[in-house]
């Protein structure tokens, strides 16, 4: 139904079709976007429509078998190629060129290095990420949350960044080591104010 004034109209045409015709190819913005697998379509639910819980489960085990895991073993890049791409907006537009890499867009939804002063509050802030610390299990959930935090928070907003290719595995890499390196601007204190006068 559509608010038209203060009357409702219903609106007969299947909304599908509408969402369609209301879009053309442009460039790598394709028509494929409108498209939602079983996960999205889900999401897409209204939350009081979401009660299967045993489906919910599914997809969500679905997501979690579905991580690939770095093919050396090694988790860590270089964390000043990591911030670089987390903090470009860059990619997947119209009008940008794909052969360039995609940014992360990661201060888009957090505070990553504490010294930034523009960023997103949708996410949580991720400044001092590194004390967490490297175990594998640590190693293991952050490549997780980047490859496809749906395995996770499963109507999650995050993007897929692994599982739908917008970064590569360097690039992810190289986003866990700003996360995780002790010398990374991620894990450095906050500059307080100066104390000289």
């Amino acid at each position: 139904m559509v608010w038209i004034g203060v009357a409702p109209v219903a609106v007969s045409e299947d909304l599908a079709s509408v969402i369609h015709a209301s879009f053309s190819d442009s460039g790598q913005a394709t028509l494929m976007r409108l498209e939602q697998d079983p996960l999205q379509q889900r999401c897409s639910q209204p939350r009081d429509e979401r009660v299967d819980d045993d489906t919910a489960m599914a997809l969500r085990q679905e997501r979690l078998n579905a991580v690939v895991f770095p093919k050396d073993g090694n988790f860590l890049g270089d964390w000043q190629r990591g911030a670089a791409v987390a903090a470009s907006g860059r990619g997947l537009q119209s009008n940008d060129d794909p052969s360039i890499a995609n940014g992360g867009n990661c201060y888009a939804c957090h505070q990553l290095a504490p010294t930034e002063v523009a960023y997103g509050t949708l996410g949580p802030s991720l400044t001092q990420y590194g004390l967490r610390g490297q175990s594998e299990a640590m190693l293991r959930y952050t490549w997780t949350k980047l490859w496809d935090t749906h395995a996770f928070n499963l109507c999650s907003h995050m993007p897929r960044f692994g599982a739908q290719k917008i970064l590569t595995e360097q690039q992810l890499k190289d986003v866990m080591a700003f996360l995780l390196d002790p010398n990374s601007s991620v894990n450095q204190p906050a500059e307080g104010p100066s104390s000289a006068h």
